[in-house]
């Protein structure tokens, strides 16, 4: 039996996809949940599993294509047998001989139609490659921001060669290029040339111009307003130092800084329901649950994963929510409408060794938190005994918020109170 595969529906505002790549072929078969092909939208790509198993046996979409939701994309024979016997329907008949058609007119006209010989399933196979490869590459969005980064030209990614379907070329295959190219000694010099150089004109992929329409639409709809704040950290820091190996061998993956910073501003916006809401117009509209989004640097640009329900997560729990969702992120694991719903989003840009930014507002929120790295810096220490000067590990806070709904008073209150949270967390009892 032919089951039709439509392109998913991969979240409330996506309306088309694009296809990148086809993990199968036609004749190929196919097992119940593996990977068939990759889709990019304007938000993520995304890998599509297989709903069936069988044997692929019409593909209706090439990469590139830009497919609307539901249109249907592959068909997949369930009945193994069925299948194979529709592929081979499909060849060419073989004629030993020419064979005599009477035309039905007066002059009769006698035609010889040409014997059709098929070739061999093996040369079909090398002919399509060689097509493949000799023609246009089709490389995906990944590839070509590596590419971009690394200052590849066009004609140089063409020569690699790929491991993927048909040669196509992968990260994994680019990246070990890199690595062999910068290791690779330069050539003898050469007498200078005067040479020519012109601007290289590389448009934007599809996630890039995402991006920047979402902030640029940000600019233009809210009024931006930035505060600044110093926290020390040391005692959190210590605790890491006191405590990772431990949670690593329990958890199986490392404690960061991260999670502390996240369940410090939820304590806060339990008590600042203006900074947890949105603007539709005049009217006001205060979220009951947290769901913060967190920035998370990939290949492609940037990623705003959604922790939902955060008011109702321990630390340990908020421990889990954070490392899935980057590693999922990254690894391009993310569902699209786990991409969508934040009530407030904080960019952690410190893990870039930078101290200090003012990040643009996520929206529809009104509020977004920026963290900047934690140095090691001679601070006034005030005790009872007086004043002193000592070695403390310090980090940055900047709150970004709209000026059209909160004031500069609000602002404050709002980024001391993560502050306070974070300089006086009760360590010793947060699992």
């Amino acid at each position: 039996m032919l089951v039709d595969v439509v392109m998913p529906k991969m979240g409330e505002s996506i309306t088309e996809g694009t296809i990148l790549e086809w993990r199968k072929e036609v004749g190929d078969t196919i097992a119940a949940d593996e990977i068939l092909l990759e889709i990019g939208t304007d938000k993520v790509d995304s890998e599509i599993p297989s709903p069936n198993a069988g044997v692929i046996a019409e593909i209706l979409a090439e990469p590139n294509d830009v497919v609307e939701v539901g249109k249907v994309i592959v068909r997949i024979e369930t009945d193994g047998d069925s299948a194979v016997v529709k592929k081979q329907e499909k060849k060419p008949v073989v004629e030993s001989s020419s064979k005599e058609v009477v035309e039905p007119d007066s002059k009769k006209e006698i035609v010889k139609e040409e014997a059709v010989v098929s070739a061999p399933p093996s040369i079909i196979r090398e002919q399509t490659d060689k097509k493949e490869t000799s023609g246009k590459r089709f490389f995906t969005p990944v590839v070509k921001a590596i590419a971009r980064k690394e200052g590849i030209r066009l004609e140089e990614l063409n020569i690699i060669s790929g491991s993927g379907i048909n040669g196509r070329v992968t990260k994994k295959d680019l990246l070990a290029y890199i690595e062999t190219r910068t290791a690779v000694p330069t050539a003898p010099p050469v007498p200078a040339v005067v040479s020519q150089l012109t601007d290289e004109r590389v448009e934007m992929d599809k996630i890039r111009k995402s991006i920047a329409e979402h902030m640029r639409m940000s600019l233009d709809t809210s009024a931006h307003f930035h505060l600044m704040n110093e926290v020390d950290m040391t005692h959190i820091v210590q605790y890491v130092d006191a405590n990772g190996a431990g949670f690593k061998s329990r958890e199986g993956f490392s404690l960061t800084y991260t999670p502390f910073i996240v369940y410090a501003c939820v304590r806060a916006l339990q008590f600042s329901p203006d900074m947890n809401s949105s603007l539709e117009g005049t009217t006001i509209i205060r979220k009951k649950n947290i769901n913060i989004g967190l920035a998370v640097a990939v290949d492609a640009g940037l990623m705003v994963p959604v922790i939902p329900r955060c008011e109702e997560l321990n630390f340990l729990g908020l421990c889990r929510k954070v490392r899935d969702l980057a590693a999922r992120a990254r690894s391009k694991k993310i569902k699209p409408d786990e991409l969508s719903g934040s009530t407030f989003s904080i960019s952690n840009f410190g893990i870039f060794n930078v101290t200090i930014g003012t990040p643009i507002i996520n929206q529809p929120n009104v509020g977004i938190l920026g963290v900047g790295t934690i140095k090691k810096k001679p601070v006034v220490i005030e005790n009872a005994d007086g004043d002193a000067i000592g070695i403390r590990s310090m980090m940055y806070l900047s709150i970004g918020f709209d000026h059209r709904l909160i004031d500069g008073a609000g602002g404050a209150q709002f980024i001391q109170s993560i502050q306070q949270n974070l300089e006086n967390m009760d360590l010793e009892h947060l699992f």
